[in-house]
């Protein structure tokens, strides 16, 4: 149980300066995807869950965050409105993400559906952002607001812009070897 407690809380003290309304929505997205790894015999159960997450987290609090999305530890949501996030996008560890911002696949010139961003760990991501199609954010990256990412953005950038563009690389772009 302590076990459980520790997974579905990880978020509550990184957010603790921002709102109650964004630890109660990774309180509920936490709870969710352990409800959705329930064996069938309980699967009821988390079709109750996910139609009250879907109520509460969705139409009621403007947040699209699927439970299913693979998000990793310690998230962390700044004023948490307007936030859609596609199914299929990976998010790293220790991510911060701004209200009215944007995260999922894109229409192809085919008519065809691409895939999803993967964004890294430590990434901070600006309010009003854009992030599109299958590319990679790379580890402790900084997206501006307002930007509109359709690119790769490397390790350690700080992009901005429509369409985002490098406006500097940070000291944590350098990867340190020891042997």
């Amino acid at each position: 149980m302590n076990k459980f407690m520790n997974y579905i809380l990880q978020d509550w003290k990184i957010n603790q300066d921002t709102s109650l309304k964004s630890r109660l929505i990774l309180l509920m997205f936490r709870i969710g995807q352990k409800l959705g790894d329930l064996p069938t015999p309980f699967s009821l159960i988390s079709k109750f869950y996910y139609g009250l997450y879907l109520f509460v987290v969705d139409w009621i609090l403007g947040v699209e965050l699927p439970w299913d999305t693979r998000v990793g530890n310690r998230i962390k949501l700044h004023h948490a409105r307007g936030l859609v996030i596609n199914r299929d996008t990976i998010i790293g560890n220790n991510c911060i993400l701004r209200h009215s911002t944007t995260i999922g696949n894109k229409k192809l010139h085919d008519g065809s559906i691409g895939g999803s961003p993967k964004i890294g760990n430590n990434v901070e991501i600006g309010a009003n952002v854009v992030i599109l199609g299958e590319i990679t954010i790379g580890d402790n990256a900084v997206i501006g607001a307002g930007s509109v990412v359709v690119k790769d953005v490397p390790r350690g950038a700080v992009v901005a812009g429509n369409p985002a563009k490098i406006i500097r690389m940070t000291k944590k772009s350098v990867l340190v070897v020891s042997g």
